[in-house]
């Protein structure tokens, strides 16, 4: 219960719903005993006046006494009736306060935990996958929420209702109380062996549902390939592997579950054959009635169901806290990107790094060694470089997606540590190497949702981007939808509607991480000649592994095993005889041979 005692501060949120579900489950509880006394007192009344019954045969006495008699067993009926009815409304009422507060629970507990995945650091998304992300925010939270409804409604219903019969039953007889109750404990230690078999197959389905699941996904998401390589059969073959296993967890848990019932049936007909035997003989020696028999039958038959879920709820509230447990992980998970400050103030733009040095946590990767490099308001820098050089991490750090191991950068002469994060990254127009586009339409994609963005800055932004004529191509034009992921457009088109999705806010800070890459050189040079206005009175930062991007910048770097080995202008670079005049006439000779 350790790590279920997280969860008490929404009990105590909805402590209402919680106290009136209890006092709901008492009083149904109530109406399910006493229709078994009617019952009593309708057996013990017809078997004490049968006998008189039928010596007035023939007699007119006979006819009153049946109207007598008769009534008195429609009054017992009727009440039998009515606390049917108020046990049904009530019983309504137990679910609309504990069932509801579970799913009013779910509902801040999962919102709780997106937020908490929002504020994290990107160091926390590199160290886990993202089925697991989402695993903990579904899987594990409904675990936790059969916790919260039916384990603790069945566990206050089996409380109370011991509390309330058992007392009862021993006033009655204690002897017949001990034999009827016997077998129960028997029975709620079956059934908690048995669900427990059944949890355990039941993950294995799950886990076996999740690599099916996984297979398929890959396998309709990479179909080109599949069908490229002409690899239909052996996709269908390893398919067809996984799909057996998944029928054999199947029917193993099919057999487990087969034995649930016979149990239950088997342990609930020898509590009445105890009770019916030594309810008999006491009937026999004039301690009981016949009405005490059929009313103790009753009592076992409402006992039956909440042992057995004693058995069922031990079981549940194992496997909520367990889920907990991993929920609990990642809850505790504490965001070292925070501001010290909370400077909100609009920016000018003057960047400076100086000494900047950076390893990534998880991979020890050493990115950036001592980088310096100071950048006035307005002004433009390009940062070029091969693979691995270091070059997107500058935009990383700049966007404060992680913090520099050693050195600082500074924002207007303040610590970008300063700044409230929403604000500085709300004056940050990033477009990043790898483009992620939502499942939305192309304006929603470009606006991200903002309802404050005039569609005129939308239609702007596009054409700035040179994506506009692309758009008003499409049947839905603004409104086509792009599919998951931007898959019903190119390459080229998904990297410009995200250039066009970070120039719209008009940023006081543009960064261009590798944003040309997927766009023919036609293109590029279109897009080229739209960013000289956009960079006008903007700070620029255009990572580029391409010379051709580079010379719109006022100044450019050259990044190698993250140390800047040269730096100056495009025309200062191509006249000394260094890595970026190299890089400048492989790329050049590349096109030149691609036009040929």
């Amino acid at each position: 219960m350790k790590e279920l005692s997280y969860l008490n501060k929404y009990l105590l949120k909805y402590k209402y719903h919680f106290i009136l579900g209890i006092i709901f489950t008492i009083i149904t509880n109530i109406f399910q005993i006493i229709p078994a006394q009617m019952v009593r007192h309708s057996l013990d009344l017809i078997i004490a006046n049968i006998d008189l019954y039928r010596n007035y045969a023939g007699l007119n006495l006979q006819n009153s006494y049946y109207d007598i008699f008769a009534r008195y067993i429609l009054i017992y009926g009727g009440i039998i009736l009515l606390m049917a009815l108020l046990r049904g409304f009530f019983l309504f009422l137990v679910r609309q306060t504990l069932i509801v507060m579970s799913r009013l629970i779910e509902y801040d507990l999962k919102n709780e935990i997106y937020r908490h995945y929002q504020e994290l650091p990107t160091s926390f998304y590199r160290r886990n996958s993202t089925g697991d992300l989402m695993n903990r925010i579904s899987e594990d939270v409904s675990k936790v929420r059969m916790y919260l409804g039916p384990s603790i409604m069945y566990g206050i219903n089996l409380i109370t209702l011991f509390a309330i019969l058992i007392p009862y039953m021993l006033t009655i007889s204690v002897k017949l109380t001990l034999f009827a109750l016997l077998p129960l404990p028997i029975l709620s230690f079956s059934i908690y062996f048995v669900n427990n078999i059944i949890n355990r197959r039941s993950e294995a389905i799950q886990k076996q549902q999740s690599k099916l699941s996984t297979f398929v996904q890959e396998a309709f998401s990479g179909i080109r390939v599949l069908k490229s390589f002409v690899r239909e059969e052996d996709s269908s073959r390893k398919f067809e592997e996984e799909n057996t296993k998944y029928k054999n967890k199947s029917l193993r848990l099919t057999m487990v579950n087969s034995l649930f019932f016979p149990i239950v049936m088997a342990l609930i007909g020898l509590s009445v054959i105890l009770t019916v035997f030594v309810g008999g003989n006491e009937v026999i020696s004039g301690a009981l009635t016949f009405g005490n028999i059929a009313e103790f039958i009753l009592y076992v038959n409402y006992l039956t169901w909440p042992v057995t879920a004693l058995g069922w709820i031990s079981s549940i509230t194992q496997r909520a806290a367990a889920s907990q447990r991993r929920i609990n992980e990642f809850m505790l998970v504490k965001n070292d990107i925070t501001s010290e400050k909370n400077i909100q103030q609009e920016i000018r733009g003057d960047i400076e790094f100086n000494g900047v040095s950076f390893t990534y946590p998880d991979s020890g990767i050493v990115a950036l060694s001592s980088l310096d490099f100071k950048l006035n308001s307005g002004e433009s820098l390009a940062i070029i470089g091969t693979t691995g050089s270091g070059k997107s991490t500058v935009a990383n750090l700049l966007c404060r997606l992680y913090d520099p191991t050693e050195g600082k950068i500074t924002i207007d002469e303040i610590n970008l540590k300063d700044y409230h994060l929403g604000s500085i990254r709300s004056q940050i127009g990033y477009v990043p190497q790898d483009v992620f586009l939502f499942s939305d339409t192309i304006f929603n994609n470009i606006a991200f949702g903002s309802m404050e963005i005039p569609p005129e800055k939308v239609m702007q932004a596009a054409r700035d981007a040179d994506l506009y004529g692309n758009v008003m191509d499409f049947p839905d034009q603004f409104n086509t939808r792009v599919g998951e992921r931007g898959i019903t457009l190119s390459g080229g088109q998904k990297q410009r509607v995200s250039i066009a999705r970070a120039i719209v806010r008009d940023p006081k800070i543009l960064i261009l991480d590798d944003s040309l890459s997927a766009v023919d050189t036609k293109t590029e040079n279109t897009i080229l000649k739209s960013m000289k206005l956009l960079m006008k009175d903007r700070t620029t930062i255009i990572i580029s592994h391409r010379v051709s991007s580079a010379k719109l910048a006022d100044k450019i770097i050259v990044l190698d095993d993250g140390v800047i080995v040269e730096q100056g202008t495009n025309e200062s670079l191509l006249k000394s005889d260094g890595v970026y005049r190299s890089l400048y006439e492989k790329q050049l000779l590349a096109e030149e041979l691609l036009e040929d």
